[in-house]
């Protein structure tokens, strides 16, 4: 992708993204009145990954406590899923770096919890790094909507490109008609 244009970092190219999907885990998602809708569009956002080849990286910020990654995203994984235990609230600090570096790839999808701790932090050091980050504002949620809105409205100020996951999804696909149009419309409806 050429990075060099104005708004080259609002593009979003299935060849140069990863899903990053931060915190779902069962004890931390049982506190969120958003959890049905951020599973429902963490799936639909592993539904594009998986027929538009995207690599995932999954973390889970200290599981012996917090419990792992949801029952129903964890059945929706691909094998070659990355997983990362983190315990610092920022994922680039605790090993997120080097499997993006080693991935080769510069626009980075985060979705998970919380919007205004973990998911901010990582953003905000995605973004200092010169990655194109895109927050799935409805794939996201804080306990609090107040702690929500003041994560995704951070993250916007910072120059991160906030979509939905049907948006996301969208732009990675480009056009209608073809098998990953297929998988991913049926996964939309």
């Amino acid at each position: 992708m050429d990075r060099t244009t104005p708004f080259s970092h609002f593009h979003l190219d299935a060849e140069d993204a990863v899903l990053l999907i931060i915190d779902v885990q069962t004890k931390l998602m049982a506190a969120m009145e958003a959890q049905a809708r951020v599973c429902r569009n963490t799936a639909i956002l592993l539904t594009a990954a998986q027929a538009l080849n995207i690599p995932v990286v999954v973390t889970e910020q200290y599981p012996k406590g917090l419990g792992p990654t949801v029952p129903e995203l964890a059945g929706l994984l691909p094998p070659d899923v990355r997983m990362l235990e983190k315990s610092s609230f920022d994922a680039a600090r605790d090993g997120l770096l080097p499997v993006l570096e080693g991935l080769g790839r510069h626009s980075i999808m985060v979705c998970g919890t919380e919007t205004h701790v973990c998911v901010y932090q990582t953003v905000r050091s995605l973004l200092e790094r010169d990655y194109s980050v895109f927050p799935i504002g409805d794939a996201i949620c804080s306990r609090s909507t107040f702690n929500y809105q003041n994560g995704l409205s951070l993250m916007d100020r910072m120059g991160a490109c906030v979509l939905t996951a049907e948006g996301a999804a969208f732009d990675l696909l480009k056009v209608s008609g073809t098998p990953a149009f297929k998988t991913v419309s049926k996964a939309l409806k």
